[in-house]
């Protein structure tokens, strides 16, 4: 399939399932029809529809359990729930819910189509990642749905003036994405002010970020704007505040609650209008625990939270993200280096990525820099893998990397047989899909491949 289809149809019962298709694609719509939750929610990752259509109860995943996961891939996509007569009241909870709409069985063909005509004007109205709305997140490079999910959100807050807390493994992008951020929003025309907490001593740290007067400590022999007041009308990204000394912390909380901040040295605030994105690669939720970071704080910064995924948890996006780092690479060294080969392509796939986005960027330079031909050979890669430093990964991403290697495993050795691989696994299949829905793994991508 070319282009995403306007309208996925969800109904197990094969008489309705024709009927609704045929006066959807009487209308002139695009339609793909599915007669399960599970087959649905598949259809749903490769195709993105801009309009679900479901029927309420079903054998295996109902539609309101097919609604909620749709919801979590793609928030603003609306979905239109059939139902029959005795199940109306179960529909309009659903609504309240979030579901878009619902039409009651045997339906009348006038009233889908006004449904599906307005849910889809809804839809080009509020989709986040239009084709013509690509420029925001320029250089965040893939095609997956974790990161298209990620962008959904991203792209719904930025409207907004919300503070945005980003959390991450080191190399995952996550300045990136506070870019991102703030170029969707109305702030866009005013600065972007990036600062790493983590890499200026504590003495000045609070000088950089609210300013000091001439004469304020030894050494400050002018005065100094700080960069809450450089980003007056824009954003500052205050990338790893976990390691911001917990004093400071108490001085930036005043500033969030007052939006004015006192220069070293000095008698008087000055207002500042700015928007606050964060993002630290600690557990800040730890540091609450343990007493390093304010909680106070953390709420104030954590309005919204992304969660950046480690790159071993969208492995779908790494051919395309050495394909990008290659063609920039090559043009900055001048090399006639086009592609790699699909060896060295399986081995990008299959590594560890401890480094993240920032460790494949580095393999994919020393390989450009070594390479002799057009095409870059898989002991390149190899080679440039092993020189990487191995690193350490969080207990937590060791456990989900593992979960997800196990869950591949199971499902190349069933061939994408649910039923066996949840037998196998000693699980039910209802909290197997759960699992296959947490990593992304869709088991139709497993059939008739090969069981080693």
């Amino acid at each position: 399939m070319n282009e995403a289809p306007d309208i996925l149809l969800v109904d197990d019962d094969r008489d309705i399932h024709k009927l609704v298709a045929l006066r959807l694609r009487a209308a002139g719509y695009s339609v793909v029809a599915a007669d399960s939750g599970e087959q649905a929610l598949a259809m749903f990752d490769a195709a993105r529809p801009r309009l679900v259509i479901t029927d309420l109860k079903m054998g295996g995943m109902d539609g309101m359990a097919l609604f909620e996961a749709i919801q979590r891939r793609a928030p603003t996509l609306p979905v239109i729930v059939l139902t029959a007569h005795g199940t109306i009241p179960d529909a309009v909870e659903a609504t309240k819910q979030g579901v878009f709409g619902f039409i009651p069985k045997p339906f009348d063909g006038k009233a889908l189509l006004e449904q599906a005509e307005r849910a889809l004007r809804f839809s080009a109205t509020h989709a986040p990642l239009g084709s013509d709305q690509e420029e925001w997140r320029s250089g965040i490079v893939g095609v997956g749905p974790v990161l298209r999910e990620l962008l959904d959100r991203a792209r719904l807050v930025a409207v907004t003036d919300a503070s945005v807390f980003v959390a991450g493994a080191s190399g995952t992008g996550k300045e990136l994405l506070a870019r991102a951020i703030h170029r969707a929003s109305p702030r866009s025309a005013k600065p972007f002010v990036a600062i790493n907490c983590a890499a200026i001593p504590e003495h000045l740290l609070e000088s950089e970020l609210f300013g000091h007067r001439k004469g304020a400590f030894t050494g400050a022999a002018y005065e100094h704007q700080g960069l809450f007041q450089a980003a007056e009308g824009g954003t500052i990204f205050l990338d790893e505040i976990g390691d911001m000394p917990i004093l400071l912390q108490s001085k930036l909380l005043r500033v969030l609650q007052e939006r004015q901040v006192r220069p070293v040295g000095a008698t008087q605030d000055v207002p500042v209008d700015v928007r606050v994105i964060s993002a630290s690669h600690r557990d800040i939720e730890l540091g609450l625990t343990e007493g390093w970071f304010r909680e106070d704080l953390f709420y104030r910064l954590n309005v919204v939270a992304l969660q950046l995924p480690p790159l071993a948890g969208r492995r779908e996006d790494i051919p395309v993200l050495a394909s990008h780092f290659l063609r920039d690479v090559a043009e900055r060294y001048g090399k006639n280096v086009t592609t790699l080969a699909p060896e060295a392509i399986e081995l990008l796939v299959a590594a560890p990525w401890p480094g993240n986005i920032r460790q494949l960027q580095n393999v994919i330079e020393q390989a450009v820099a070594l390479s002799t031909s057009r095409i870059i050979p898989a002991a390149l890669i190899q080679s440039a893998l092993r020189s990487e430093p191995a690193g350490w990964t969080s207990l937590d991403e060791a456990r989900r990397d593992f979960e997800r290697d196990y869950l591949v495993r199971l499902l190349r050795l069933t061939q994408g047989s649910v039923a066996k691989a949840a037998h196998l696994a000693q699980r039910n299949r209802t909290e197997f899909y759960r699992l296959l829905e947490r990593h992304e793994l869709d088991p139709k991508l497993f059939k008739n491949s090969p069981s080693t």
